[in-house]
């Protein structure tokens, strides 16, 4: 290889390795640092976003809709652009062999570095999936894919630590010894499933040629970005408009009369798995609902369901994996909520 083209590939991959330090340190990590003082102190890291103060979501309405759609937008945009930056970014400067070299292997060092590469990145679930596009574009095996998208919000730390703090360590406990088998056992399982002669990118167009000079490699980021965009955030924009009007459908009213019925732990399971939240979005909200009296199962299955997936990251990856898949994981998704209620429940948690 010549020394030059080693050179700018080096030269671009120290770019993207600064774009990210950088970017997450003002995004996430940062941020989160004084957060988690505010939950040591206060036991509380903000209202519920789901029902607010109140014991319900609001009746469905294009002011519900707009209402959550705001909140939901002002917390999330910076992660966001991000995530589109540094999905662009893994297609535009960082070569292909690099990629598939550390995370296009389908056994299980991939899954265990996607995984591990993920809980620096701290993001909820939809702007972790601009990331996994890009991934995904770049060769890495579903696996480690899997591993790093679900990782990005059951691994995050900082949300382990608020859980901590503001539910109690039994519930932080309970969430990463699930979690662990979650992202590390469904990427493991997104590698078996996976057929071995299909195309990494089902519906995507061919990888772009490796830039060659500065202008080409900003000319590539800038179109990979506007592509991303373009593709990504209108379905995007119009589902979590669509679960904001229906969250009170959701997520009904609730109180101590709900118990620990297995009813509410397989339904809040569901509800949960298909809800767009922000990070960390999951504590305020299950403890606004134990102050109310939901039953631990019902909340410990929504601390479990919550996070990982949505039926928005789902709808922005289904170009990235085949269907199936993304119905398994989801299905798994939920069947990990309803456990993480029955051990809540045979622990005796509070």
């Amino acid at each position: 290889m010549p020394a030059a083209s080693q050179t700018s590939r080096t030269a671009r991959f120290l770019v993207f390795v600064l774009l990210a330090v950088a970017g997450l340190f003002y995004v996430k990590w940062h941020p989160y640092y004084g957060r988690a003082f505010t939950a040591a102190a206060q036991h509380s890291i903000g209202h519920s976003i789901l029902m607010g103060d109140a014991s319900s979501a609001p009746a469905p309405s294009w002011s519900a809709a707009l209402g959550y759609a705001l909140a939901y937008g002002k917390a999330i945009w910076q992660a966001m652009v991000l995530g589109l930056l540094l999905g662009s970014g893994v297609q535009a400067l960082l070569p292909v062999h690099w990629v598939a070299r550390v995370l296009g292997g389908r056994g299980f060092n991939s899954v265990l570095a996607g995984g591990l590469l993920a809980v620096p990145g701290m993001m909820c679930t939809c702007c972790a999936a601009p990331v996994v596009v890009g991934l995904r574009r770049h060769q890495a095996a579903p696996g480690a894919a899997v591993a790093f998208w679900l990782g990005n919000t059951m691994l995050n730390p900082a949300t382990l630590i608020f859980t901590g703090f503001v539910l109690g360590w039994h519930w932080t406990v309970l969430r990463l010894a699930l979690a662990v088998p979650m992202v590390f056992g469904l990427g493991q399982l997104a590698n078996r499933l996976a057929e071995p002669g299909r195309p990494i990118a089902l519906d995507l167009p061919p990888a772009e040629p490796e830039p060659r000079t500065f202008v080409e490699v900003v000319m590539l980021w800038a179109r990979i970005f506007v592509r991303m965009t373009l593709r990504l955030i209108p379905e995007y924009v119009i589902i979590v408009l669509l679960l904001g009007a229906t969250r009170a459908w959701m997520f009904p009213p609730i109180g101590p009369d709900m118990g620990e019925a297995w009813i509410w732990i397989v339904a809040l399971s569901v509800a949960g798995m298909l809800f767009v939240i922000p990070t960390a979005g999951e504590v305020p909200i299950v403890q606004a609902m134990l102050a109310l009296g939901l039953g631990v199962g019902p909340a410990a299955a929504l601390l479990m369901t919550l996070p990982p997936v949505s039926l928005p990251s789902l709808t922005m990856l289904g170009r990235s994996f085949p269907l199936r898949l993304l119905v398994t994981i989801a299905l798994s998704v939920v069947g990990f909520g309803i456990l993480a209620g029955a051990l809540a429940m045979w622990l005796g948690m509070h």
